[in-house]
């Protein structure tokens, strides 16, 4: 039996474990990144291993996130990652340079490779033929150091794309009819690969737009071949050593295969409040509009920028939208103003925003009160955006341009108006001045740290028996923005004291005092949560500030990976409810007993909990590898390290 380009790539870069589906592998990982707002966490466990240097082929330290800078946080964060870039070898890209996944696909991507990014969207380069893996810091931390990225041998879904896109129909459509298909829970242990004579119509940033908002599904990653199509990117970017074709065999097998006719699918759209709620664009037709927002790490790139430039072009804005634009990258805003595309915008109505993530974090252009807002993001989490009262919804750059254009929601096929014709050059404006590369040899680098800068929280080992109180019960698909508010909360992620009195602020702002006060009466912290608890970014700060509060246990329907995985690394067990029907029982403040955990965790399956308040047990299960136990044992990866 042949490989798919999914086993072709663990194979060649296994360590531990065996390729059985379900089986824990540690894999090598050659490229790593991050961004300011997860990155200096990140950095500063690194630190804390005791590491003399990378070990990674290469390693890129971008500050896209935190650019506002309102404060001193923010600017001490970035002079800190610029110093531990110069010390330990890492590339490290300034702000204004571009958005993290925008950027390493232009100039560092490479088919073939394996990549970890503390980000969620780091599947992103799955576009190119990477495996591009998003997790927290911490495991970025760790492969820095050199050691193998754990995962469960993944289960993959083929999509077979067939035909060709019809006019105004574009790949952000394809991946938005995948979430239709798929929804954004139930997907984890699965990656996505996909194929099909429909591939060779797509232009790598399109397969790019794809594998990035394939993070909405809950998957691992998703990937592409690297084909003919890669090569001539590449080559566009003056990369093309770097090419490899990779493939699937003609007898390689799948788990699941899922066909798609290009020529048969529709401008769709996101509702609120999830990227999962999708609709037909021309079933909301007509809906007022007062934000358009143009931009993200999904749709920011060149041929995204000159499509709507195009379809703007000689028209004025309506009295009643904002338009903001946020280019990918240097480069791409570079290209578009030397073409005049920029011009164009402007002079159409456009406000120009920095290279940088911005409005899709909700640092900046939230909307007003109540306000429709359309988007090319790839999350539409409520009070995500800065503004709780918004309605968020997730188009193609296509119908983002129908909809500034008209100041309602409008499918870009009733525009009357031909697509542009969108020349892609055959070399793209090469300027790596904003990237500072690594100085080898001997180095003598004092590390910046500011005020707000603390080291990473230590915890201890496990112990035995924990009495505590459910401090929250919540409801499903609860997100890491739910646990870990972003925006203005983001300056304070180098300072996990302060940034936990954040902890559930959307959803309970007493959460923090009430797990202070349990914790210093000795008492444990627990969360009860539905189905798909933690899905939406990696940060891992989810798991380190309610760690740093004294929660000891997550007992949930389900988990997300991504979350899962940190929870462990902070010392917090992820417990899944053997009997779903036991989650309506519990009420919050219920009073838990947890009787010989350590040992349960050591080398049990099911664990009976005692809920004291109620005078009732009820099991729930621990689905952990034995690096897990003993990961939780010792309280969190950095003690099992140090």
């Amino acid at each position: 039996m042949g490989y798919n380009v999914v086993q072709k790539i663990i194979s060649s870069h296994i360590l531990e474990g065996e390729m059985t589906k379900g089986k824990v592998v540690g894999i090598k990982i050659d490229q790593t990144l991050t961004q300011d707002a997860t990155g200096t966490m990140a950095y500063l466990e690194f630190e804390a291993m005791n590491i003399p240097e990378i070990r990674t082929e290469i390693s890129v330290s971008y500050v896209d996130h935190n650019t506002s800078q309102m404060g001193f946080e923010n600017a001490d964060d970035h002079k800190y990652l610029q110093t531990i870039a110069e010390k330990y070898g890492i590339y490290y890209s300034r702000a204004g340079n571009g958005i993290c996944h925008q950027v390493h696909l232009e100039r560092f991507g490479l088919p073939g490779k394996t990549l970890l990014g503390s980000d969620s969207h780091t599947p992103t380069g799955g576009g190119i033929g990477m495996l591009a893996i998003g997790s927290g810091g911490l495991d970025v931390a760790r492969a820095l150091a050199g050691f193998p990225f754990f995962i469960n041998y993944p289960k993959v879904i083929k999509v077979n794309l067939f035909g060709k896109l019809s006019s105004w129909v574009s790949a952000k459509d394809i991946i938005l009819y995948l979430l239709e298909v798929l929804s954004t829970k139930g997907n984890v242990g699965w990656i996505v690969e996909y194929g099909g004579s429909g591939v060779k119509t797509l232009s790598v940033p399109e397969r790019a737009t794809i594998t990035n908002m394939g993070a909405e599904l809950g998957v691992t990653s998703s990937v592409f071949p690297s084909d003919e199509i890669t090569f001539s990117f590449l080559k566009s970017q003056g990369r093309e050593d770097g090419w490899k074709e990779l493939v699937a065999d003609k007898d390689a097998e799948y788990d699941r295969i899922i066909d798609i006719d290009l020529s048969t699918l529709e401008p769709r759209i996101a509702t609120p409040h999830s990227p999962g709620n999708i609709s037909l664009v021309r079933d909301l037709a007509g809906k007022k509009v007062d934000q358009v927002c143009l931009g993200s790490c999904t749709n920011s790139s060149y041929k995204d920028l000159m499509t709507v430039a195009g379809m703007v072009k000689g028209k004025k804005i309506p009295s009643g939208v904002s338009f903001a634009v946020a280019p990918g990258s240097k480069q791409v805003l570079e290209m578009i103003t030397e073409n005049g595309a920029l011009s164009d915008l402007i002079s159409f109505g456009a406000r120009i925003m920095e290279s940088a993530c911005g409005f899709c974090i909700g640092n900046g252009q939230a909307p007003a009160t109540n306000a429709v807002s359309i988007r090319t993001n790839n999350r539409n989490f409520k009070g995500r955006s800065g503004t709780q009262s918004a309605g968020i919804y997730l188009v193609s750059p296509e119908t983002a341009a129908a909809c500034v254009i008209t100041g309602v929601i409008t499918d870009p096929r009733d525009m009357r108006m031909k697509p542009p014709e969108i020349i892609i050059p055959e070399k793209f404006k090469i300027d790596d001045s904003m990237i500072i590369k690594p100085i080898h040899g001997e180095k003598d680098i004092r590390i910046y740290r500011g005020p707000n800068i603390g080291d990473p929280p230590s915890n201890e080992p496990l112990e035995e028996n924990l009495t505590g109180e459910v401090i929250i019960k919540v409801g499903d698909k609860i997100t890491t923005d739910h646990i870990m508010p972003a925006g203005i909360r983001l300056k304070y992620r180098s300072n996990i004291p302060k940034y936990s009195e954040f902890v559930f602020e959307p959803v309970d702002t007493t959460f923090s005092e009430r797990c202070i006060a349990n914790k210093q009466e000795g008492k444990a912290n627990y969360i009860v949560a539905g189905l798909s608890y933690g899905q939406g970014s990696s940060r891992e700060h989810a798991a380190i500030c309610p760690s740093f509060l004294g929660v000891k246990a997550v007992i949930a329907k389900s988990i997300e990976r991504i979350h899962w995985a940190n929870l462990i690394n902070f010392g917090i067990i992820p417990m899944i409810f053997e009997d779903e029907a036991d989650y309506a029982k519990i009420e919050q403040s219920d009073v838990l007993v947890f009787e010989n955990i350590a040992k349960a965790v050591k080398d049990g399956d099911i664990f009976t909990i005692k809920n004291k308040t109620k005078n009732y047990d009820f099991n729930a299960r621990l689905e952990l590898s034995t690096r897990e136990r003993e990961i939780l044992i010792s309280g969190g990866v950095l003690n099992t390290i140090n």
